[in-house]
């Protein structure tokens, strides 16, 4: 090797995530906080046959709010279901209902290609910046999961 680095490969952003990130940007706090609210009641609920695995396997330690990731990848396209409480933390349901607005029933690579200051820009003036760690950790869980069903497929 020769120490030089290589171009990181930056894939495009999904229109979903793009849309949404162009909405949210120009709002006050109290609208982006109305929104994620609407957003929090779009989770689809975890169909039984995930709940009654080990969720062990799915657990998101680094977030402070208790979430497990359920990931499915059928047919060359994944679908995640997120375990939540949303009546307790309506702002990770909402990221993850947008996330996954975006996401489900695509290809694993519309997973990888959610930008890296994703959470940034969405959070942008709410103050919410301790959740960031979290929310992030989900992301990455998310696109290791795109990653593995990207190769598994290859």
């Amino acid at each position: 090797m020769d120490g030089e680095s290589r171009p990181v490969e930056r894939r495009p952003v999904p229109p979903a995530i793009d849309r949404v990130l162009r909405y949210f940007r120009p709002l006050s706090r109290e609208d982006k906080m109305q929104a994620l609210v609407q957003w929090s009641r779009k989770l689809e609920p975890v169909p039984p046959r995930l709940l009654a695995l080990d969720r062990a396997e799915f657990t998101v330690p680094e977030c402070q709010t208790q979430v497990d990731l359920f990931p499915e990848f059928v047919d060359g396209r994944l679908h995640f279901y997120a375990a939540i409480n949303c009546r307790q933390s309506p702002t990770i349901c909402a990221v993850l209902a947008i996330l996954f607005s975006a996401i489900n029933d695509q290809s694993p690579d519309v997973a990888l290609a959610i930008p890296g200051d994703f959470i940034r820009r969405l959070m942008a003036d709410i103050g919410l910046s301790s959740r960031e760690t979290g929310l992030n950790a989900m992301i990455a869980r998310i696109q290791r999961y795109a990653a593995a069903a990207a190769q598994h497929a290859a």
